[in-house]
């Protein structure tokens, strides 16, 4: 008996060890040039480099990595103008386009071009289209991009605002190599100012997705709402209503499932102007055969109201949480993430729904070109210099199953508690879906440091804390909301190292 124990014991502390081991992280060495303000883009792996796109007033650059995070190579982007408005990158196991728009003189230019795993180019850019806007124009990003899942449909959009009343779309559809599939000129009516477009999405088939909103006069909850279609050869769009039957909505998601063919909306619902969030609504949509599946509320039980709550009250448990992440289930269900976020400060109270979509993306007329996108995930340095006074808490993550009809199956939560004051480099969290389980990465702070805890979610919904990553000591501080997954068990985050911006590969 005392031999099997041992034998046992033994096994334990093996597999114990082969856990603690399963997670590696390697370092890239800081560069000269990538200082805490400079911005960048984790590009991923490409032919076993990795590449990340680095941008520092007027000057553009790629850093190749091999695996171990050692850098081969910074090549210079010395091509592009000193004054790119954005940059969008599709990578591929071999190469990547890169899809940027720039201003000279009165007019926007879109062009791309295709990089090689090397970051070199071999030929060069293809334009796109060209917009002119006026030498005074201030509203100077014009084109969107939008990619599908499997990265075989680009489409590169604009949106012309000039009427009030109507919205003149004009797209480019290109396949993978960048050969024009179609292009095309919509128009889209819009009723009145408390109209706005958002989830805009691209079907692996290149049908155009996303949804028609109406605000309140506030201009802080949703009251109705449609869904857009646009097929790739057909030159008009498809609307369905959405039916929420007198319920106020928050922030509306969109998530696409290519393998069943459905689009799935959600949206945390009130039932009265300054209530409470009380549930659920979700809605699903079949573009393959253009029907509504189901739309349903789903309502929250006050067991899960008071297990979701902080500090606040059972009943307002919810209304500091904001939806992060629909992830489809094999099953035709799917898995919601939502994180409680809020600030506070001495000078201005706390407003969820500053947060949410941004001066021009929450509807409101905007002259010459539409821009839908505004993300507060995106790594803006300019953005947490402004914050002074300002104290961010992020807290709690809440992860809800559903089935393939939108009813809750199980719920959990990861328990987390994050607060700093005048920027939020180092708070929320990373979710990585490693297959067999979903990984989320966090900073805990210890004794005025941060230390990256890992936690696992099991199919099941069970919560493990796993052991903590090895190689952590080194003066890195993470900042994993900005980290991307770049192969099925790696990812790679952003840290700061003494005031300069590195990137660090965990190996799960």
């Amino acid at each position: 008996m005392h031999t099997l124990y041992r034998i046992q014991l033994l096994i334990l502390m093996l597999f114990a060890t082969s856990t603690a081991i399963a997670q590696k992280i390697s370092y890239s060495e800081p560069e000269k040039d990538d200082y805490k303000n400079t911005e960048f883009e984790i590009i991923g792996k490409v032919s076993g480099n990795i590449l990340v796109y680095k941008s520092d007033r007027g000057d553009y650059a790629v850093s190749v990595y091999d695996n171990g995070m050692e850098l081969k190579q910074r090549v210079k982007l010395d091509f592009l103008p000193k004054k790119v408005i954005s940059m969008d990158f599709v990578a591929y196991p071999d190469r990547v386009l890169m899809i940027y728009q720039f201003q000279y003189k009165d007019a926007v230019f879109s062009y791309c071009a295709t990089m090689s795993p090397d970051a070199t180019f071999a030929s060069e850019p293809l334009l796109i289209d060209s917009t002119r806007i006026g030498y005074y124009s201030k509203e100077n990003k014009v084109y969107s991009v939008e990619v599908s899942e499997d990265k075989n449909r680009i489409m590169i959009y604009k949106i012309n605002q000039d009427k009030e009343d109507n919205n003149l779309f004009y797209t480019f559809l290109y396949d993978a190599n960048m050969h024009l599939v179609n292009n095309s000129k919509v128009a889209l009516p819009m009723q009145t100012k408390k109209f706005f477009l958002n989830n805009f999405n691209l079907t692996n088939d290149g049908d155009f997705i996303f949804n028609k909103l109406e605000r309140s006069s506030g201009k802080d909850y949703v009251i109705s709402g449609s869904m857009i279609m646009k097929h790739p050869l057909v030159d008009s769009f498809e609307v369905t209503p959405l039916q929420f039957k007198s319920q106020l909505l928050d922030e509306i998601k969109m998530k696409l499932d290519n393998q069943k063919g459905t689009a799935l909306v959600t949206a945390f619902f009130y039932k009265q102007k300054r209530g409470n969030v009380e549930g659920l609504y979700v809605y699903k949509y079949d573009f393959k055969n253009q029907k509504t599946l189901y739309e349903k509320s789903v309502v929250f039980s006050n067991e899960l109201k008071a297990a979701a709550r902080g500090e606040s009250s059972t009943n307002a448990a919810f209304n500091d949480y904001f939806i992060r992440k629909v992830i489809n289930t094999a099953d035709g269900g799917f898995l919601m993430t939502a994180e409680s976020f809020s600030t506070s400060s001495r000078y201005q109270p706390w407003n969820r729904w500053n947060y949410m979509y941004g001066p021009y993306g929450y509807g409101g007329f905007s002259p010459y070109y539409y821009n839908p996108y505004y993300s507060p995930w995106y790594y803006n340095p300019g953005y947490w210099n402004n914050s002074q006074g300002l104290r961010y808490h992020y807290d709690k993550v809440i992860v809800m199953s559903f089935d393939d009809e939108g009813n809750m199956q199980w719920n959990n939560f990861i328990n987390k508690s994050q607060y700093d004051d005048n920027a939020d480099l180092y708070l929320s969290y990373m979710m990585v879906n490693v297959g067999s389980e979903l990984r989320f990465l966090y900073n805990d702070l210890d004794r005025r440091s941060y230390i990256l805890i890992d936690n696992s979610l099991e199919p099941g919904g069970k919560v493990n804390r796993m052991p903590t990553l090895r190689n952590l000591d080194k003066g890195f501080t993470f900042m994993p909301r900005y980290g991307k997954q770049i192969s099925a068990k790696s990812v790679l985050i952003p840290c700061i190292y003494r005031n300069y911006i590195c990137f660090a590969k965990i190996d799960f």
